[in-house]
């Protein structure tokens, strides 16, 4: 829908006029609709987010300076309205009786719009996606669809259009695996059905890395015989899920104005050419159709290296062995819980690594984080990246902080872990800090003693390598240069979200106390001299499968 055509209708509506307000309420109502569907999948609270991603946009009309900016506007309202639902919601066990028969909004694109063969299978994958990346397929699929343009896109989510293009690359690749265990579903695998014989026919991120582990590994699954279609040559064409019939949408709005929308697909106020699409079976895109220039057929690359470093950056602390010296002293106080700092040699930037330290006691204080030069960290993974399956990576590049955040999930599948390894490494990369206010051997539960984030006596316990160092709940990391994290899960489930940081961020982390409602404070790491340890699995090389990666590596200086 082009905005200009509504400039009109716009201006009417901010001076006050009731039909024109109405009009643009039905007008851009299923847009809306189908950008929040998606992003919730038909959970019950669409009509809710819908409604006041809608009130806001009425009440705040008079502000918007540029009638044809109205649509990016109005997209960035309904993506806030969207996370500040997922903010507010609870986390708790998925109470299917809790939808209240609202549709699954996966099978009203597959009826109404009477999708079939791969487009129905592209539909079907997004149930198997997580919350954040349907946000983001929800603004993408109408990018494809011609709805949205990927500024629009950008703007939406809130970020540049380069981190956008790398966001939307990572998300199709989780939809395409997807797509594989619909597609294995469909199929009869015996093993597939051995192992299903468990599960509740609700798709989920443990099933989902489950299935995907079980189709890598199996010949019948992964045996694609039908040639597969990117999913963007799919969606193009595919119009607008239209409004079900009997939603209602009621605005209050005090002495300003009202509208309310009873939704038909006779009576929303959408162009001919969308109208007949709704009714229609769709048309099958061609076999040549493509998207470029702008559009969503985007190619991830490992960024450049970066440019000549002017100075050394400085290092962090806590290791249990003699490093080797060189010819300049200097006193470099222990920052793990030993009970006296000793005078060391200054050591060749990384032949310090991570080593086993015992935990701080809860209540002491860390001591003050060395603030190291900082211009910004990018990553191919964006803002936030998730990384959950083995093989998983994401490429950092700049001079700044980064935070891992750890999630152990021993309920699924205990036993040895398989660490992280970063591969790559060109410029330095220093272990500073750990804190998110608990290590993940501390106890979690007040009735279960044997409890820790890392199992209890009825699951099985994760375990860590032999002289491995205990991770906490968020690690911190300061980068000068670029180097690439890779999940090497083979063994314990895990997974890692990485975010580029700040050195404010990680202070206010690791200052977070025990009277704040954590269970410890955090430990600093750095001395701000070359003597910090570089994280235990590194190396400069990029070896064919990162887990080959050496347990106690040493990196020389670049």
């Amino acid at each position: 829908m082009d905005t200009r055509q509504w400039r009109d209708t716009i201006a009417a509506a901010q001076d006050g006029d009731r039909r024109a307000l109405d009009e643009l309420v039905e007008g851009w109502l299923p847009l809306v609709y189908n950008i929040v569907g998606r992003a919730l999948n038909g959970h019950a609270d669409v009509d809710d987010v819908v409604q006041e991603t809608m009130l806001r946009a009425v009440d705040n009309l008079g502000s918007l300076r540029d009638p044809d900016s109205f649509r990016s506007w109005l997209v960035a309202i309904a993506m806030r309205q969207i996370r500040d639902r997922a903010r507010r919601r609870t986390p708790a066990p998925l109470d299917e009786s809790a939808t209240g028969g609202a549709a699954d909004f996966a099978e009203l694109t597959v009826l109404r719009l009477q999708l079939e063969g791969q487009r129905r299978e592209v539909a079907e994958a997004v149930r198997w996606l997580d919350d954040e990346d349907r946000q983001l397929l929800s603004l993408w699929w109408l990018e494809v669809a011609g709805e949205l343009t990927r500024r629009e896109l950008a703007a939406a989510v809130g970020i540049s259009r380069q981190h956008a293009a790398v966001r939307v690359q990572r998300m199709k690749e989780r939809l395409e695996t997807s797509r594989g265990i619909v597609r294995a579903l469909d199929g009869a695998c015996p093993d597939l059905r051995e192992l299903t014989a468990r599960w509740n026919d609700r798709p989920d991120s443990v099933w989902r890395k489950r299935l995907a582990r079980h189709i890598r590994g199996c010949g019948y699954c992964g045996d694609t015989r039908e040639s597969v279609v990117p999913p963007e040559r799919l969606l193009v064409g595919i119009a607008l899920v239209p409004i079900p019939v009997g939603f209602t949408l009621s605005l209050a709005l005090g002495g300003k104005t009202a509208a309310a929308a009873t939704a038909t697909v006779a009576s929303v106020s959408w162009s001919a050419k969308v109208l007949s699409a709704l009714t229609q079976p769709v048309v099958a895109a061609t076999a040549g159709a493509t998207i470029v220039a702008g559009g969503a057929y985007v190619v991830t690359q490992t960024p450049d290296a970066p440019p000549p470093r002017v100075a050394v950056s400085p290092t962090a602390a806590s290791t249990h062995r003699p490093p080797p010296v060189v010819d300049t002293p200097s006193v470099s106080p222990s920052l793990s819980p030993s009970p006296s700092a000793t005078p060391t040699k200054a050591v060749l930037y990384g032949s310090v690594v991570d080593a086993v330290d015992r935990a701080p006691d809860p209540d002491t204080p860390p001591a003050a984080l060395p603030h190291r030069p900082e211009t910004g960290v990018t990553s191919t993974g964006g803002a936030h990246a998730v990384m959950n399956h083995r093989g998983d990576s994401v490429t950092l590049a700049g001079k700044g902080y980064v935070l891992v955040r750890w999630q152990i999930s021993p309920q699924y599948r205990a036993g040895g872990l398989v660490m992280p390894s970063w591969t790559g490494l060109r410029g330095e990369l220093f272990h500073v800090a750990s804190g998110g206010g608990r290590r993940m051997d501390d106890p979690v539960s007040a009735t279960d003693s044997t409890a820790t984030g890392m199992g209890n006596a009825t699951v099985g316990y994760t375990v860590l390598p032999a002289g491995t160092q205990q991770m906490w709940q968020n690690e911190y990391f300061y980068l000068d240069g670029s180097v690439t994290l890779t999940v090497n899960e083979r063994g314990a489930d895990y997974g890692l979200s990485v975010f580029p940081s700040s050195w404010d961020a990680a202070e206010k982390d690791i200052t977070t106390g025990p009277d704040q409602g954590v269970k410890r404070y955090g430990l600093v790491r750095d001395t701000g001299k070359d003597d910090t340890p570089v994280p235990q699995y590194v190396t400069r090389s990029t070896p064919a499968d990162a887990a080959t990666v050496a347990q106690e590596s040493r990196v020389s200086a670049p």
